[in-house]
């Protein structure tokens, strides 16, 4: 799955204990047989991150975030997995191997990669021809309407896309198979025609990281009713939700002079436009809601994150999004509130890179945005609106951290509303805290999903951390229709057939670690839920529960081919088996 040599794996995680290596970290503290600290992922104050050093793998109550020493080092440091094997190697000064990548379906899928990215590049470098060919004068006249300079055309590899036809004709030209096209998402297909799933707008590469160009953002130029932007589909190469446009001159720019921040906007346009008057330290998140994986990219650039998006309420809302999902990644975030209507592109234009400038150095934080966008919602002339706003207002100044933070809000609330300050005070003190993950042990009955599908995730948390009441359980006695269910039971077989340790640390090379069900069976494992006084009883009844499903499964398919079977012996037959099944499930 990696690439790594198993065994190499296996000698490194030996060699670099779990408490040892997140201690460097993370301050943790012993409770019980477990490790605990405040989560480095999300933001918490109570701490809900968890390390099992016997198990060798951590788990976070609150975001969810597992995996072992090698996820934990790679999402902490911001590097790729190879790297952080390195970072490991180094660590316990052991010599890194020869990867063998080109094994299977490594090598298929490697293969798979290299030819959509040569598609892509390929399609990149024929757009950009197209726009100088003379036949592109309406996409010209629109980088001209933008104010874009040769120069920027050229740094941001701008194109133009001028027909539904010549594109796919260019690439069968070049050898490229119609499945391969398909897949590169390059190219679309209706009624059995091969078309440019781009046709006729001004294309905007999608470069990422490692300067590949990965897909494609369109521009319509003409009204139409379909949507002004366009991205390519999601594809083996391209990821949106974890995509950040721009992200390349970034990480150029961090190199050749270092970043203090990144500021963080809405679209293709107002990312170019920020750049051409000197902010080149941005990236937009290709739509209004921020990600998690793109928080986690953000990181890598910079702790001190502006969000820049278009100055009417439905940006200012996403902004918000934004702003949570930061936060929660532990990064430093303010918002810079835009001129209601206008976007960074449109301040750049009329009041250019001073007038940006002076909006950046007046961004505010999460909590005073929270505020104004609270503020707009209502009508403070209306009493009841008034009221419906101190409400919420008291809600949000609950959030802050400082007293001294709380006491300056409250004093600009009552400036606002005209409210006795006393009163608020009050208001504030009986305003319910913000929730925070409290019980670190949550219990199986609350966990998400029906009964049947508890009782399997506890039979596979029992049998895989092998308490003492599994060890006569024969797992293969239970059917597991979810994939990630049955990957655990295999490995769980897998283990016991050849007489080696089941340790759950090694699921994360089988599994995604971001998985919920495995989360959802981690989280079984920590705190006493295992060992409860009734644990043994709750294994015992869902394993019957189990079996009981699978035995009326059985039965509802007899009883059906019974009713329909015109063979008298074959029914009689079918007659027993039904009564042997009816027999086994009044007796579980």
């Amino acid at each position: 799955m990696s690439g790594v040599d198993a065994e190499f794996l296996r000698q490194l995680k030996d060699k670099n204990d779990i408490v040892d290596v997140i201690s460097s970290y993370v301050t943790l503290e012993k409770k019980g047989g477990n490790f605990w600290g405040r989560c480095p992922f999300h933001h918490e104050k109570t701490p809900s991150f968890c390390v099992n050093q016997q198990e060798q793998f951590f788990h976070c109550f609150g975001c969810g975030v597992s995996g072992d020493v090698v996820k934990f080092v790679k999402e902490i440091e911001s590097v790729d997995f190879i790297d952080a094997v390195k970072i490991l190697a180094d660590k316990a000064k052991i010599p890194m191997p020869d990867f063998n990548y080109d094994e299977g379906k490594t090598a298929e899928l490697k293969r798979k990669k290299d030819i959509l990215l040569k598609i892509t590049r390929d399609t990149a470098k024929f757009y950009m021809s197209n726009l100088f060919s003379g036949k592109a004068e309406k996409h010209l006249e629109y980088i001209e309407k933008r104010q874009l300079t040769p120069s920027t055309v050229k740094r941001f590899g701008l194109g133009a896309s001028l027909d539904y036809d010549s594109l796919p004709l260019h690439l069968m030209q070049l050898g490229y198979t119609k499945q391969d096209m398909l897949d590169s998402g390059v190219v679309g297909e209706t009624g059995g025609r091969l078309i440019d799933a781009q046709g006729g707008r001004l294309i905007i590469p999608i470069i990422d990281s490692f300067d590949e160009v990965v897909g494609f953002g369109g521009r319509e130029l003409i009204k139409t009713d379909f949507a002004k932007y366009k991205n390519t589909k999601e594809t083996l190469v391209f990821n949106k939700s974890k995509t950040l446009y721009n992200i390349n001159l970034l990480k150029k720019h961090k190199k050749a002079e270092g970043i203090k921040s990144v500021i963080v906007v809405e679209g293709y346009m107002d990312t170019i436009s920020l750049y051409q008057s000197g902010f080149t330290n941005v990236v937009a998140s290709m739509g209004t809601s921020l990600t998690k994986d793109q928080a986690r990219a953000l990181k890598r650039y910079s702790d001190n994150i502006y969000i820049s998006y278009d100055g009417d309420f439905a940006g200012q809302k996403a902004s918000l999004r934004g702003l949570e999902i930061l936060r929660d990644e532990n990064l430093n975030v303010k918002v810079v509130v835009m001129p209601e209507g206008l976007d960074p592109d449109d301040v750049c234009k009329k009041f250019g890179n001073e007038g940006y400038q002076k909006l950046l150095d007046e961004a505010v934080p999460l909590i005073d945005f929270k505020l104004l966008v609270a503020e707009k919602q209502y009508d403070l002339s209306k009493t009841e609106d008034k009221r419906n706003y101190v409400a919420k207002a008291v809600s949000i100044i609950k959030e802050a951290e400082s007293e001294a933070v709380k006491d300056e809000l409250l004093k600009s609330l009552r400036g606002k509303t005209g409210y006795n300050y006393e009163s608020l005070k009050r208001d504030l003190e009986k305003a319910p805290e913000r929730v925070e993950t409290q019980d670190l042990t949550p219990p199986i009955i609350e966990s998400s999903g029906n009964a049947e599908s508890r009782a399997s995730k506890f039979i596979l948390a029992a049998v895989l951390f092998q308490k003492q009441y599994t060890s006569n359980f024969d797992i293969n006695s239970i059917k597991f229709d979810n994939n990630v269910q049955q990957t655990i039971a295999d490995y769980i077989k897998l283990k016991k057939h050849k007489g080696e340790r089941i340790k759950a640390s090694d699921l994360f090379e089988l599994i995604d670690a971001d998985s919920i069900e495995l989360n959802e069976i981690l989280d079984l494992s920590l705190g006493d839920l295992l060992d409860a006084k009734d644990a043994e009883l709750y294994f015992f009844d869902s394993v019957k529960l189990l079996r009981k499903r699978d035995l009326n499964e059985q039965l509802d398919t007899l009883m059906k081919k019974c009713k329909t079977e015109q063979d008298i012996e074959k029914r009689k037959n079918l007659t027993l088996r039904i009564q042997e099944l009816m027999t086994l499930i009044t007796n579980l």
